[in-house]
């Protein structure tokens, strides 16, 4: 578990608790709140203090979330109003364990558990060791590679890495730069082939293989007839509304080189999502975060890709090395598929980008791919114009 960095200030009702905690999700969090314990958990997060006052759970206490900080602000109520709790500012004091005692959640389950009910969750170590957080220094992530939408991102994994393992496909990547990224790719691609996979699917799963190519995805429903044109109108569910109106709005200042990187990031991200839809038949299911981030390079090597070119072999060395189903035609039906999307505009990305947002949303730890790449996306792809030529280098 990581301690995060935390702030520590009060006024005469209320003790007010900052706490830092990018790449969590925020809807998956615990408080546990008594007496001069306060308790805070949201993976891989965890933060247990010992107050130098008494604060208490009575209806006042309220929590904000500022999602581009990653900032946790808590209001706890002090037990005895005015009272002022002295040495807020000595942090590492305040992390040592007072003592194991129960702990009450600030928000509890209202069913009473059955007689004979038994937890089925394994209880939660409160009491487990914690260290002071210490921000890396200006100069040390000056060193580290960038990842993540338009290689904006650096020094995530270097204290998040035990935790996200099995996000992503390799090692310390804010020490790997990207030309060492793309061959370890390839040369695992190389050794994990299994050619009497391939030759099954091949030759004896015919039957299934045709059952998928014959599946009609939503995007191709868009028009009965392509040589009409496209109709790109798109009507979005109210779950997808309100997830855009939960984005914070902002610009990406990138430079044509950035620009191109991700529009070629944006494709494999695509052709990924588009083959997981056809192999479930447009029913996603338990693994459908696994595939999508196993078949993109971009997701689970953090690639930087330099070409269409690039990005369509990567696409189909994966497409044939991981999933279930590994045919060469199901390679060109999603190619096919991409295309069919650009060419029917950002709004028809945009829909496919929400639902692979949803699918790492619900998955853990699939949901920091959703910071690094996803959420960003989304919010760009409202903001650039058609997608017209990307679509036809598809095609």
């Amino acid at each position: 578990m990581i301690t995060p960095a935390f702030e520590l200030s009060q006024d005469a009702d209320f003790l007010i608790v900052v706490i830092r905690v990018p790449y969590t999700r925020t809807s998956d969090f615990d408080i546990y709140i008594q007496e001069e314990e306060f308790k805070f958990y949201a993976k891989p997060y965890f933060l247990r203090l010992t107050l130098p006052g008494r604060i208490v759970e009575d209806g006042r206490e309220k929590a904000s979330f500022d999602i581009d900080k990653g900032l946790f602000t808590l209001h706890v109520p002090k037990e005895t109003a005015g009272q002022h709790f002295e040495g807020l500012e000595m942090l590492t004091s305040l992390l040592a364990p007072k003592g194991s005692r129960s702990a009450k959640p600030l928000v509890e389950d209202s069913e009473a558990c059955g007689e004979g009910c038994e937890e089925e969750d394994e209880e939660f170590d409160w009491q487990i060791e914690q260290e002071v957080y210490t921000e890396a220094p200006a100069d040390t992530l000056k060193e580290y590679h960038k990842y993540g939408f338009g290689n904006l991102r650096s020094g995530v994994f270097s204290r998040l890495q035990e935790e996200l393992n099995e996000v992503i496909d390799m090692k310390d990547p804010d020490n790997t730069n990207a030309e060492l990224r793309r061959r370890n790719r390839l040369d695992t691609e190389t050794a994990v082939f299994c050619a009497d996979h391939y030759l099954v699917n091949l030759y004896e799963d015919k039957e299934e293989i045709r059952n998928l190519l014959k599946f009609k995805p939503w995007w191709r429903k868009l028009n009965p007839d392509p040589s009409a044109g496209y109709d790109i109108s798109m009507t979005f569910t109210e779950e997808e509304r309100e997830q855009m109106r939960r984005f914070t709005n902002r610009s990406y200042l990138l430079d044509k080189k950035a620009r191109f990187h991700v529009w070629l990031g944006l494709v494999d991200i695509i052709l990924a999502y588009v083959y997981d839809v056809r192999t479930t038949e447009g029913e996603h299911n338990v693994e459908s975060a696994w595939t999508i981030r196993k078949l993109s390079g971009t997701l689970s090597w953090l690639e930087t890709y330099h070409s269409v070119q690039d990005v369509l072999v990567s696409f189909g060395r994966r497409t044939l090395c991981y999933p279930l189903y590994r045919h060469f035609s199901l390679v060109t039906l999603a190619v096919k598929d991409a295309a069919c999307i650009f060419q029917a505009g950002k709004a028809c990305i945009l829909k496919c980008l929400l639902a692979i947002h949803k699918i790492f949303r619900e998955n853990d730890p699939a949901y920091i791919l959703n910071d690094l790449y996803i959420t960003d996306y989304c919010i760009w792809i409202q903001r650039i114009q058609a997608c017209a030529r990307t679509s036809r280098t598809l095609k």
